[in-house]
């Protein structure tokens, strides 16, 4: 096992040895190097200022990923490159992506400034010429993670437009990829500070023993959540194992009509995958799922083993009838994944057990599938509600019907009752009207922050509606009457 931790930034290399196991990379930048470019807003990954560009090696390629140093715990930065704002600017000359910002006022009171430009690199890394003209939808995918209170974003969004029409600067990714492979450990790291270790593992069998041997480390993937508790809760995390590194949690595979993603696959690769078999279905879910940052480092297995009640992913991963791969000390079990919930924050998972992957039904003949969310904002926002319905349509007969909703229970939970009421019926208004009734039995939704019991409710029987509405044989509306609709309901319910 090796015990120091060592990264690439601002062309060397760096090794450290003295830090705590929960130092997060903003932290390091700031104090510990003093790049101060990177500026610390929230702490909590929610606002954009401490965006940098992490670069490592994936199937001997180089990928280049923005994040949120707030959240990033630096034993994870073993084996990376790091990109900060102080590395875009060479000598006196600003890069496109600043120069753009100059010329199009992009910045005002300019706190934010070097997080957008970051975001901005990363999308400029990705287009390499010739390619099309960027999009607004690319564009607004690429800065969700930013906030800025001053501009209202308009010149910021002239400024990426404006960076692909300056002369193009090359960034020379092979020259990283060779330093990264002279850095890359092949062995699991074992880092030390004041008695915790931070283990990364390399193999699910090494993992596997160490889960053992520590049952009560803390196991951490893409640290969205957990990175939240050292820098808001300034929880002691104890020992902490990675399972970041391990090979075979970061496969994404299909086999018989299943696609299996492993529990370390991001959250955006693992949307990515998805939305080329259910494109229509939950591409919209994709983009909205947090930020784009987060979505790089936060991963789909981590979501999984969460088990928040007002996560996104658990309501359709339930409704296609998905399954959860654990590994333990005695081999391979799985389940069906809402079986593994078994009451808030409480799963069926043995002490020497990790998530290590999802098994997701392809899509079938006469499957029809929906999922929807409802938030305060469209972007980077918790679930007020979300919602997920699929059945087999033969005709006008329903079969299989698996109903799921995050935010409406203390665990994502299906409607058993409302999907009784439809198995083997009518696809009509008059099943659909019983089945929104028995929605009352299946949830006691609570009021909270983000929305009342009562309109909970509400929009959960008028999605069940909308979903009616879109896949009923003979629907009465178009979809642009659909969402029309559906807007109209919300805003009702909301006004209640």
């Amino acid at each position: 096992m090796s015990g120091k931790i060592r990264y690439f930034f601002q062309k060397q290399i760096h090794q450290v040895d003295n830090i705590p196991t929960t130092r997060t990379l903003l932290q390091h930048l700031r104090e510990d190097l003093h790049c101060t470019g990177t500026k610390e807003g929230c702490a909590e990954g929610d606002c954009g200022a401490c965006t940098v560009v992490v670069g490592e090696v994936n199937n001997g390629q180089l990928t280049m990923k923005s994040v949120n140093a707030c959240l990033q715990l630096m034993p994870t930065l073993d084996g990376k490159a790091i990109f900060t704002v102080e590395d875009l600017q060479i000598g006196e000359d600003l890069h496109p992506v600043q120069q753009a910002m100059v010329e199009c006022h992009g910045s005002q009171c300019g706190f934010c400034t070097p997080g957008f430009v970051m975001s901005l690199w990363d999308l400029y890394l990705d287009r390499e010429p010739p390619c099309a003209p960027l999009q607004r939808k690319q564009i607004d995918i690429a800065l969700s993670g930013n906030l800025c209170r001053c501009t209202g974003y308009r010149p910021i969004i002239d400024a990426a437009h404006k960076m692909e029409q300056l002369p193009r600067q090359h960034f020379d990714k092979n020259a990283v990829l060779r330093i990264l492979n002279t850095i890359e450990q092949s062995e699991t790291l074992d880092y030390v500070h004041a008695g915790q270790h931070f283990f990364a593992p390399r193999k699910l069998s090494d993992l596997i023993a160490l889960r053992k041997t520590y049952p009560q480390a803390c196991l951490l993937a893409g640290g969205t959540d957990i990175g939240i508790w050292v820098t808001k809760q300034f929880r002691d995390l104890g020992h902490i194992i990675y399972l970041g590194k391990v090979v075979e949690l970061q496969q994404i595979s299909e086999e018989n009509d299943t696609l299996k993603i492993g529990a370390a696959v991001s959250l955006d690769d693992a949307y990515r995958h998805i939305c080329q078999h259910y494109p229509q279905e939950l591409n919209d879910l994709w983009q909205r799922f947090a930020s784009l940052p987060i979505r790089h480092a936060g991963t789909l297995g981590g979501n999984v083993a969460n088990g928040s009640p007002i996560g996104d992913s658990m309501p359709w991963l339930i409704a296609l009838g998905s399954r959860v791969v654990l590994h333990g000390g005695a081999g391979e079990r799985e389940l069906a994944l809402e079986d593994f919930y078994l009451a808030y924050q409480k799963k069926d998972l043995q002490a020497d057990e990790i998530v290590s992957a999802v098994r997701i039904p392809l899509p079938r003949a006469n499957l029809i599938f929906r999922t929807y969310k409802l938030a305060k904002r469209f972007d980077q926002d918790i679930s007020a509600v979300c919602a997920a319905f699929s059945a087999d349509l033969v005709g006008d007969r329903l079969s299989n019907v698996r109903i799921a909703f995050g935010g409406m229970a203390a665990t994502p939970k299906r409607a058993q009752k409302a999907e009784m009421v439809l198995n083997q019926q009518t696809w009509n208004e008059a099943s659909l009207n019983v089945a929104m009734s028995a929605l009352a039995e299946d949830y006691a939704p609570l009021s909270d922050m983000r929305a009342s019991a009562g309109y909970r409710l509400q929009t959960a029987q008028n999605l069940l509606r909308r979903f009616w509405l879109e896949t009923c044989p003979d629907s009465p509306l178009t979809t642009q009457s659909v969402n029309a609709f559906a807007s109209a309901n919300m805003n009702a319910a909301e006004a209640k």
